[in-house]
């Protein structure tokens, strides 16, 4: 009689190994969620436990896990191996369709949120990031240059805007087309001088660069305020009409016949945002199929075979730069407008790690990732905001699990740009 012995490497092997390390990882994420929870008794902070709770919630992952893995595994083992090997019109249909409904989404959150201001200032914040992922995601995704430096671009928008606003009394719409001209010069003047570097070098000097910037922002006081930063910085206007209870000319309110509401002014930016972020994807998209984003693909794959085809490095890398730097500044001039008050500390290593993470995260090169990292890096601090003591070490423990379980990124999987013979490729 033959006993039956499950293989280490058998599927159903690898299904358990799956699920049990899926639970492992979701169980130490939840016990500060589920298993834990603080109550105050007699004055006092104390912990109760939900052991019960928590159980039932690995066995959930363990199981939902276990079944979502066979049916992954039943449904790729019907497909034919030549439709493995390229992206299915399914999966376009897909993205397109994730994209829609997310853009849906994005356009009808204030009107089931209306009233509460968290809400709306977070997705604010989420479509700066938004855009700061996109722009960076054409110099690190689409070019395969490695910047640590994007915040300085940033921050040149930001103070372009500030100076122009408080010194010349430039409006938002003003000051938007110079402080991208701007940020574009100096993304041209950062890249020219690293032409030559590649992976590690280049990452050090554009590092160096980010530097340069906050540093000289913080010790040019006559120039920037220094530490101080500078305030009072006007905020956008709706066609001239300002968002106040009174002001020299008519207000939004007056003319629209409203009641006053200070979320006028909140939603208006959020919705300024999103068009600011629409307008950039728009923008990327078209370069994707124009021959300069073509160019900057093939730069990423192989920079001796673009020379050898008689590309122009340098003229490619130098555009990925600037307009990478271009769409920093745009979104810089928006945070100078939404905050009404910019510093130094505002444009620290920090912000350009988060940003490089966000591309990382979402998939270098693919649009719709960057949206869903940055959902995941600006969201997920916030629903943790009330397990403080937690907060970052469930921050930490969610990435290293993305990281672990998709090294290459949420969506690392995108459409070719350019196919040969897009019919062949299609058919069955």
């Amino acid at each position: 009689m033959t006993a039956a012995v499950i293989s280490a490497s058998s599927p159903l092997a690898l299904r358990l190994r799956d699920a049990l390390a899926v639970t492992v990882l979701g169980g130490l994420l939840a016990l500060p969620f589920i298993g834990l929870v603080t109550v105050e008794e007699g004055g006092a902070l104390t912990v109760r436990t939900r052991w019960g709770a928590w159980g039932a919630t690995l066995a959930a992952l363990f199981f939902g896990r276990l079944v979502l893995r066979a049916a992954l595994d039943a449904w790729r083992s019907r497909r034919p191996a030549r439709k493995r090997a390229v992206f299915s019109s399914g999966d376009a249909v897909l993205r397109r369709a994730a994209g829609t409904s997310l853009l849906a989404a994005a356009l009808l959150l204030p009107v089931f949120f209306a009233d509460n201001r968290y809400v709306i200032d977070t997705a604010t914040t989420l479509g700066i990031y938004v855009m700061l992922g996109w722009g960076l995601n054409v110099v690190v995704g689409l070019a395969g240059l490695l910047d640590l430096g994007y915040v300085a671009f940033y921050a040149v928008g930001a103070y372009t805007y500030a100076l122009l606003s408080t010194q010349f009394g430039w409006s938002f719409w003003e000051a938007l087309p110079a402080a991208g001209a701007l940020a574009a010069l100096f993304g041209i003047l950062l890249g020219y001088p690293v032409l030559r570097l590649r992976g590690d070098y280049l990452a050090i000097v554009t590092l160096g660069f980010g530097e340069i910037i906050r540093i000289v922002l913080l010790n040019w006081t006559s120039f920037s305020g220094g530490p101080n930063g500078i305030g009072g910085i006007p905020r956008p206007s709706f066609f001239g009409l300002a968002f106040a209870r009174s002001a020299e000319g008519r207000t939004f309110h007056e003319f629209f016949g409203l009641e006053f509401s200070p979320m006028h002014r909140f939603i208006f930016l959020y919705y300024l945002i999103v068009v600011l972020a629409l307008l950039t994807h728009a923008l990327i998209s078209r370069l994707r199929v124009l021959p300069t984003g073509r160019a900057w693909e093939a730069l990423r794959e192989d920079e001796i075979a673009c020379k050898a085809l008689g590309l122009n490095t340098t003229t490619v890398k130098l555009s990925a730069f600037a307009t990478g730097a271009m769409l920093a500044g745009f979104a810089g001039v928006f945070f100078a407008a939404r905050q009404g008050f910019i510093s130094p500390e505002s444009f620290t290593f920090s912000e350009s790690a988060t940003i490089l993470a966000i591309v990382v995260l979402g998939g270098m090169g693919s649009q719709l990732g960057v949206v869903l990292a940055a959902a995941v890096l600006v969201v997920l601090p916030e629903v943790g905001r009330q397990f403080a003591d937690y907060r970052m070490l469930v921050f930490g423990a969610a990435m290293v699990t993305i990281m672990a379980v998709k090294p290459t990124g949420l969506l690392a999987r995108r459409e070719p740009t350019v196919r040969l013979n897009p019919e062949r490729s299609a058919a069955p």
